[in-house]
């Protein structure tokens, strides 16, 4: 058995910083990393793929909405080909810091507000599928299973990559449960571990409501900007290598 671990990197944004990329590096397979839209900047990203090419980490681009002030968990309504440029523009700055690192963007993984909306807008997944196109058709897609990303994905002729995170709370939907909501964000390490090993061993997940959600992921997900993230991570990494299940990248 094989799974990835990924989480969310480079979210700092000039002196502010979120998370702590260095101690996550060595713990997750691949690192989805902000392209200046939600967070990051050039320098950010730059050090981010350096790190993540010194660990063997594989960089995933993480596009999103143009919504600094909002960290990008603003819905927002965005022409198709506006969005698609967006997303282009992001693919092509963090290639390039890549690149420079002696590495390479691996896959494309959208965040927070677009991350949801197009999960079920099939609008907002075509846009970003054209995009991921336009810029390379080799590079899979991570999103949710059963989502508008994946039919998109599917017609484009795109690899897709179903995903589960392993601290948040689902709906018996299959969808994330807004982040509003009581409950939205785990935070005893002991319900993620369990949540992670469920997900590679299992393949489910039980919903808010106990629904018991089939979900197969081939990548799992831990939030870098969670509190205690580190910990986590440390935490679902031993355990899932306990269980027998190797981590690696799902591009390797």
């Amino acid at each position: 058995m094989a799974i990835d671990l990924n989480a969310d990197l480079g979210e700092g944004f000039g002196v502010w910083r979120l998370g702590d990329d260095d101690a996550l590096l060595p713990l997750v397979t691949s690192a989805n990393v902000a392209c200046g839209f939600h967070a990051g900047d050039p320098l950010t990203m730059r050090r981010v793929c350096a790190a993540a090419a010194e660990h063997e980490v594989a960089i995933g681009a993480q596009v999103s909405y143009r919504d600094l002030a909002g960290f990008g968990r603003r819905r927002m309504d965005v022409a198709p080909d506006d969005l698609a440029a967006d997303v282009l523009y992001q693919l092509g700055a963090l290639e390039a810091c890549a690149r420079a690192a002696g590495s390479r963007v691996r896959y494309v993984k959208p965040h927070g507000a677009l991350y949801n909306t197009a999960a079920d807008d099939d609008g907002q997944a075509a846009a970003v599928v054209a995009a991921v196109v336009a810029f390379d058709a080799s590079l899979p897609l991570l999103a949710l299973p059963g989502s508008a990303m994946e039919r998109a994905a599917a017609a484009a002729g795109l690899t897709f990559v179903p995903e589960a995170f392993a601290d948040r709370a689902y709906l018996a939907s299959g969808r994330l449960a807004p982040r509003g909501s009581d409950g939205a964000v785990l935070s005893d390490e002991a319900s993620v571990v369990e949540r992670a090993r469920r997900f590679a061993l299992e393949g489910t997940v039980e919903a808010a409501d106990g629904t018991v959600l089939t979900v197969s992921p081939r990548s799992i997900c831990l939030h870098g900007d969670t509190p205690g993230a580190v910990a986590f991570a440390r935490a679902v990494r031993a355990a899932l290598e306990d269980a027998g299940v190797e981590l690696r990248a799902f591009t390797a």
